[in-house]
């Protein structure tokens, strides 16, 4: 077509401009970025405040756009907690994560009433019936996963040593719920601190003890030779040299230490110093937040609709009951540290 000819279709009105026509393509390109605020409630002040200031640099980390979270403190309280929640709200809050304590997230959610989702750091199942979602690394999904694999390995009686602490209770009862389903025969023992360990009995495939300290080193020792398997939850994560080669050949749930180690790496560099979990938490929260703005889907129905969303503390799906199913490395433990063996899907 030359020149003369394109000029004539033009008046002619057969050629629509090339502007009109691409402009519904380019604007879908050029959606605007959703940078409604995102609150971060946490303990800014009161005997907290160090943690909360970690999880506050741990979650800037996780900001591309900048400047859209808003930290409010919630001096570690109910009552502090409720006062943010309601701040955030009054800022035009599209969610708001945190805060720290299953009571502090209880307080907050009560206070949204559902307007806007609530992602808690707390692990304590008790704040879902508030509404807000349990996004810390609880007790049953580490239960689950180890005892997942152990299963798959050739396991099919457990023995579950507890200490009475939360985590344990937690670690116990959800290993007891789950023993139908994952084909395992359980039976839970409690020790008290300084009392023996209990014997092992009948001789089960695996003990899991699901708490720390020198009551999982103390087990891991009595079992060395019996061709009983030691079995661990996060907790039991020491790196330690006595308590690896304690540990060695114990098999253990918890978030693939190479992806912690990059985001440790990346925290250290920005602000000095080593993260804990709790800080890994503040900063996937963060990244989850990224995703949904990315897509323009922040809000409840975006958090439920994702398949999955990647987590330094492990992959998380979001469910309808407020919890999360979370992927958990699978690591044993060795005189040279954890290394990981298999990802446990969900748990």
């Amino acid at each position: 077509m030359n020149r003369r000819d394109a000029l004539k279709l033009l008046r002619s009105g057969l050629v629509v401009s090339a502007a009109s026509s691409i402009h519904p393509l380019f604007a879908a390109a050029r959606k605007k970025r959703d940078n409604r605020p995102v609150a971060l409630l946490l303990p800014l002040s009161g005997e907290r405040a160090a943690l909360g200031l970690s999880m506050q640099r741990a979650a800037a980390l996780a900001e591309s756009g900048g400047g859209t979270l808003l930290p409010l403190d919630t001096a570690g309280t109910a009552t502090g907690a409720s006062a943010a929640a309601q701040a955030a709200l009054k800022r035009g809050a599209a969610m708001i994560l945190g805060p720290l304590t299953s009571w502090e997230a209880s307080a907050a959610a009560g206070v949204v009433a559902g307007r806007v989702p609530v992602l808690a750091f707390t692990n304590n199942m008790a704040a879902a019936a508030s509404g807000a979602f349990v996004f810390g690394l609880t007790p049953a999904q580490t239960t689950t996963a180890v005892l997942r694999y152990a299963r798959s390995r050739g396991v099919r009686s457990v023995t579950v040593v507890g200490d009475g602490s939360a985590w344990s209770n937690g670690a116990a009862e959800s290993a007891v719920k789950a023993q139908g389903a994952i084909g395992l025969d359980v039976r839970v023992v409690t020790v008290t601190a300084g009392a023996p360990l209990p014997a092992v009995g009948e001789a089960p495939d695996a003990v899991l003890v699901p708490g720390s300290g020198e009551a999982v080193l103390a087990a891991a020792r009595s079992l060395k030779e019996t061709g009983v398997q030691l079995l661990g939850t996060v907790q039991a994560l020491d790196y330690r040299p006595s308590a690896l080669e304690a540990l060695d050949g114990a098999w253990i749930a918890a978030p693939d230490p190479k992806a912690f180690g990059g985001f440790a790496s990346d925290y250290e560099g920005r602000n000095g110093g080593d993260p804990g979990t709790l800080a890994a938490l503040a900063y996937d929260a963060a990244r989850i937040v990224e995703v949904l703005r990315a897509a323009n889907t922040l809000s409840r129905d975006g958090l439920l609709a994702a398949d999955s969303f990647p987590c330094v503390t492990g992959a998380v799906r979001f469910r309808t009951d407020g919890s999360c199913a979370r992927d958990l490395a699978i690591l044993v433990a060795s005189r040279d540290g954890y290394g990981s063996v298999a990802v446990s899907r969900g748990a």
